[in-house]
């Protein structure tokens, strides 16, 4: 109940309605509180005024809103009537709950009435301040407004149902809680209070003393006052006028104010209105429900934003720290490639300053050699060696002019990073709008099974922007094995056949588009059914059969057999289906069994190796796969005889069964893959099929033991 607290409010004090009364746009006011917003009007606007020019229509005149400037989201915080020139500007206010009001211009006079039955000051005008309709009072002032009794009881019943302890209403002090409340008293009572104030004798021994919660609910169902019309204070409201939508009494209708206009029993309107709220109030409480959910569903955003705001960031900094990892590993090869080049021209430098000090240590020697045997004064003996020395000082200079004084290496590095396309791709680095479409949502509402068949719907979230090219729709194998595609397609509704009947598949559906997949849908549990519902399928079937009966009856237009299958083929489970012969004429042998798609239809069943099957006549039968005939078996078929096929595709079996009774032995063993049912028969043999039956108990009792 604490929402409704804010309708329960008056829209000028902010605090509950005291004595609220009922204004013709609908809104309540407290009694005082419409007293205090009262703003005086010219006497050329006045109802008299208007009535006596014969512009007046009815007791409250509206003033016409295009003539007044009431109310403004642009304006300072100041509303006035534009209409008149005379009236003073008004500062507009607002109430504790944020509505504008208009204050009287004037303080009203001091007066010892109560607010209903002091005088109004003459040509007033009031202003609702939430519709912020005005309109100008009459000669009954705020006594020609009704009073809302029933906002009174609500409001009363709300702050009692507050209210933590009801209290003795008898302590002269700090009040105790209450133990009793007197019912014929309609007092509270504490246990002191009512041993000295209330004691069980004489007259008040025959009242009532209830527990305090058992009187709060009295006093909530005891009878309010009955309300009294406004315009006649001492009659009751007994009718309703449908043209006015008010209550009103006999007087009021034999003054002739009411006389033309259609009134009902008040307990009727007051029946009908209260069924006219309560349907009402049906619609509004689904929005509501709405609404809620809706809510529930923005704060799983919340929670969901959160979690992928810390996912996303995580991912973020994964994908800078491999930006930076990978930005080190190449700053690491390039330092490697920087040091072996310096490693490489030290060593260049170091061998040429090596060969240079070695041949300049020879040259040197040879100089100072030359110029001590300048010094010689033996002229022969220096003439002997001249020539000589003078060659190796020629050869010594010739070495050294051929580029040796050149450095081998220069000091500079010839690399240069070209780190341009980096740093623009790093100033580039933006996150790209995700353009993966939504995970879609699987609708369980329209996703059902039907034999070996499943079909699924679903759709996009209501509020995702990308669009979806397509879809992929997984199951898995029925154990619980890997998923696998079963559907890839631009529809949101897809049915799968051909799955196994008693098992349970796992399905899932995934959105793609140019830029790729979204995540997963949620995992949908799908149990297909334990027996199969089937009939035979005219598409397959030989021309020459002829069906009806919702194609579970079948005969032949000719002498020769024909082979019909049914709808649904089996790979996996126990199956067991019954056919009755409705027509037996001139014996002819019938075949029943089971066959692949592409077994030839126009030869009797088990001719081909497509086909594993038992015929039989009115004496005995005959198992046939591939034209080989096996087990001859004593018992026939008449008319009205039930053939029973039962096939175990977990011990890779098949039994046939005549009138309850198995005939013969285990027909066929080593029997896998995808089977369908079928029957061969001519034009005088009539079958009809019975499906979706149990397996017999027999068999399921032999099946366990075994």
């Amino acid at each position: 109940m604490e929402e409704m607290e804010e309708e329960l409010k008056c829209p000028v004090c902010g605090s509950f309605y005291r004595e609220p009364i009922i204004l013709p746009c609908s809104h309540n006011l407290c009694q005082a509180c419409a007293r205090n917003i009262l703003v005086q009007t010219p006497e050329s606007e006045s109802p008299q005024s208007r009535r006596a020019s014969g512009s007046g229509v009815s007791d409250y005149d509206y003033l016409d809103l295009d003539k007044m400037s009431l109310y403004s989201e642009a304006d300072s915080g100041y509303g006035s009537y534009g209409g008149f020139a005379s009236a003073p500007t008004t500062p507009c206010q607002k109430s504790p709950n944020g509505v504008r009001v208009f204050p009287p211009a004037m303080p009203p006079p001091a007066t010892h009435l109560s607010p209903a039955l002091a005088p109004v000051p003459r040509n007033s005008c009031i202003t609702c301040p939430q519709c912020h309709r005005s309109l100008i009072l009459d000669d009954r002032g705020l006594r020609g407004f009704p009073k809302n009794r029933v906002l009174e009881g609500v409001i009363d019943r709300y702050q009692q149902s507050k209210a933590a302890a009801l209290k003795c209403q008898l302590c002269e002090k700090v009040p105790k809680e209450a133990t009793v409340m007197c019912e014929q008293c309609d007092v509270f009572y504490c246990d002191p209070c009512r041993l000295r104030c209330h004691p069980p004798r004489g007259p008040l021994a025959k009242h009532r003393l209830v527990p305090p919660a058992q009187g709060r609910v009295s006093r909530r169902l005891s009878p309010r006052k009955v309300s009294t019309c406004t315009d006649h204070e001492l009659e009751n409201h007994s009718m309703y006028c449908v043209q006015c939508k008010m209550p009103v009494c006999y007087q009021c209708l034999e003054e002739g104010k009411h006389s033309s206009h259609e009134v009902k029993a008040l307990g009727a309107m007051w029946k009908l209105h209260k069924s006219q709220l309560s349907q009402a109030l049906n619609g509004l409480s689904d929005r509501a429900k709405e609404a809620k959910e809706f809510l529930v569903q923005l704060r799983n955003m919340v929670q969901q934003i959160q979690e992928n705001s810390v996912e996303f960031e995580a991912c973020l900094v994964a994908q800078c720290d491999a930006l930076i990892d990978a930005l080190n590993r190449r700053k690491a090869q390039l330092l490697a490639r920087v040091n072996k080049e310096h490693e490489h021209k030290l060593k260049v430098v170091r061998d040429q300053i090596s060969h240079c000090t070695v041949k300049l240590r020879q040259t040197t020697g040879l100089m100072e050699y030359c110029l001590e045997v300048i010094k010689e004064n033996d002229p022969s003996g220096f003439l002997q060696i001249s020539d000589a020395l003078i060659r190796r000082v020629h050869l010594t200079e010739d070495q050294w002019g051929k580029g040796t004084l050149t450095p081998r290496m220069t000091t500079d590095f010839d690399l240069s990073l070209d780190n341009s396309p980096l740093l623009q791709s790093i100033h580039q680095l933006d996150f790209v709008q995700m353009k993966v479409p939504a995970t879609p949502i699987l609708q369980l509402e329209e996703c059902c099974t039907h034999n070996n068949s499943a079909t699924l719907s679903w759709k996009q979230p209501p509020l995702s922007m990308v669009p979806a090219e397509g879809y992929i729709l997984e199951l898995d194998d029925g154990n619980g094995g890997q998923f696998r595609e079963v559907y890839v397609g631009k529809e949101t509704m897809c049915t799968v056949d051909g799955l196994h009947f008693n098992s349970t598949y796992n399905a899932r559906v995934k959105a793609f588009n140019k830029t790729g997949v979204s995540q997963y849908s949620k995992t949908l549990v799908l149990q297909t059914s334990e027996v199969a519902w089937f009939a035979f399928d005219p598409g397959s079937a030989h021309s020459d059969i002829i069906f009806s009966n919702d194609n579970l009856t079948v005969t032949c237009s000719s002498y020769d057999d024909r082979v019909v299958l049914g709808k649904t083929g089996f790979s996996k489970g126990v199956h067991y289906w019954e056919l009755t012969v409705d027509r037996y004429d001139n014996h002819p042998d019938p075949a029943f069994g089971v066959a692949r798609m592409d077994v030839l239809k126009d030869v009797m069943l088990g001719k081909d190796d497509k086909a594993w099957a038992m015929y039989v006549d009115n004496n005995r039968s005959w198992f046939m796969h591939n034209n080989s005939h096996t087990n001859r078996t004593e018992g026939g078929i008449t008319k009205g005889a039930t053939i029973g096929v039962l096939l175990d595709l977990n011990r890779k079996t098949l039994t046939f069964f005549i009138n309850d009774e198995q005939q013969g032995p285990i027909a066929f063993e080593n029997v896998e893959g995808l089977f369908f049912p079928a029957v061969s028969l001519n034009r005088n043999v009539q079958v009809t099929l019975h499906t979706g039956l149990p397996v017999p108990d027999f068999y399921s009792s032999r099946a366990s033991i075994a």
